[in-house]
C-alpha cells in the first residue's frame, strides 16, 4: 500500500499526463454506453445527499487516471477526494493531471486491511465507482460492500456506475443490443480499445519504471465480470448493511446504482 505517493521518486510530467488521461477517456468510451451522461448522474447523485456538507469525504474505488474523482472535484470543490486504486502509472497519470483530487491511496479493493490504507480520519460521506465491482466474485464483493457500510456515516451514499445486464436472457439481450446501437450511432466502436492503449503506453520510456511496478502489483486475473445484475447487487448491499438500494439510471446495459446507509 501506498498512501497519497503515486508518482513519487517515478514523476509524470503534467502535459505528458493529461495528453495520456485524455487518451484513456476516448478509448473508455468504447466500453460505457451514454459514459458521460452516466458521470454526470453520479456526481449529480453524490451533490443532492452529500453536497450541502461542510467538507464531504468521498472515495472513488477503481479510480484509474480520475476520470470520475476529477469531475466530482470540480462539481465539489469543498470536497475531500479520494482516488483509490491498485495500478501504480493510472494513479501517477491522474495525480499528475487532475490537481484538484484530493488524495491518491494504491491498494487493492478488498483485500484485508485496505479501508484502513484509506487513511480515514472520520467517516466517508460517500463512495464512488465506475466499472470496478463487476469483476469480485459475490462472497468478495458481500465483503466490500460490508466493509462500506462500515466505512460510511449514517445517512452516506454508494453510487455505482457499471454494466450491470438484467437477469432475465432476454431482457439482457435487449439491453445488450441497444447498448450496441447506441455506440454505433456515435461511432465510438472505432477508437482505440483498452488493449491499445496498454500496448501504446509501454512505449513511453518515462511510463517504464510505474509499468515494472504494475507488473509486480497487480493481481493475477480471476476471469472477469461476475455477471450479477443491479437487482442482485442491490440484495448484497442490503445484506450487507444498507438500508435503500436500487437502480437510477439506465440506459441499455449501462446503469447507476445507488445505496443509502
Amino acid at each position: 500500500m501506498r498512501t497519497d505517493t503515486a508518482g513519487v521518486g517515478m514523476p509524470v510530467d503534467a502535459t505528458l499526463a493529461g495528453a495520456w488521461v485524455e487518451r484513456w477517456e476516448r478509448q473508455q468510451e468504447r466500453y460505457a454506453v451514454e459514459r458521460e451522461e452516466r458521470f454526470t448522474v453520479i456526481v449529480d447523485v453524490v451533490e443532492q445527499v452529500v453536497g450541502p456538507r461542510g467538507r464531504p469525504l468521498i472515495a472513488d474505488l477503481g479510480s484509474g487516471p480520475g476520470s470520475l474523482s476529477a469531475r466530482v472535484a470540480e462539481r465539489l470543490p469543498h470536497a475531500e477526494v479520494i482516488a483509490v486504486d491498485i495500478d501504480p502509472l493510472l494513479l501517477a497519470l491522474g495525480r499528475a493531471g487532475h490537481p484538484r483530487v484530493t488524495r491518491w491511496v494504491e491498494t487493492l479493493i478488498g483485500r484485508p486491511g485496505w479501508i484502513e490504507d484509506l487513511g480515514l480520519d472520520r467517516p466517508l460521506d460517500a463512495v464512488l465507482s465506475s466499472t470496478a465491482l463487476h469483476y469480485p466474485p459475490p462472497e468478495a464483493l458481500l465483503g466490500i460492500y460490508r466493509d462500506l457500510a462500515r466505512a460510511l456515516r449514517p445517512g452516506g451514499v454508494l453510487v455505482n456506475g457499471d454494466h450491470l445486464v438484467p437477469q432475465e436472457p432476454s431482457l439482457a439481450e435487449l439491453a445488450l443490443a441497444i447498448g450496441r446501437r447506441r455506440s454505433q450511432r456515435r461511432g465510438v466502436g472505432t477508437a482505440e480499445d483498452w488493449s491499445q492503449w496498454w500496448e501504446a503506453a509501454r512505449g513511453i520510456p518515462e511510463f517504464a519504471e510505474l509499468l515494472a511496478a504494475r507488473e509486480r502489483q497487480l493481481p493475477p486475473s480471476e476471469g472477469g465480470d461476475n455477471g450479477l445484475s443491479a437487482t442482485q447487487h442491490a440484495e448484497l448491499l442490503r445484506v450487507a448493511g444498507f438500508r435503500q438500494a436500487g437502480s437510477v439510471w439506465q440506459y441499455g446495459a449501462s446503469s447507476v446504482l445507488v445505496a443509502l446507509r
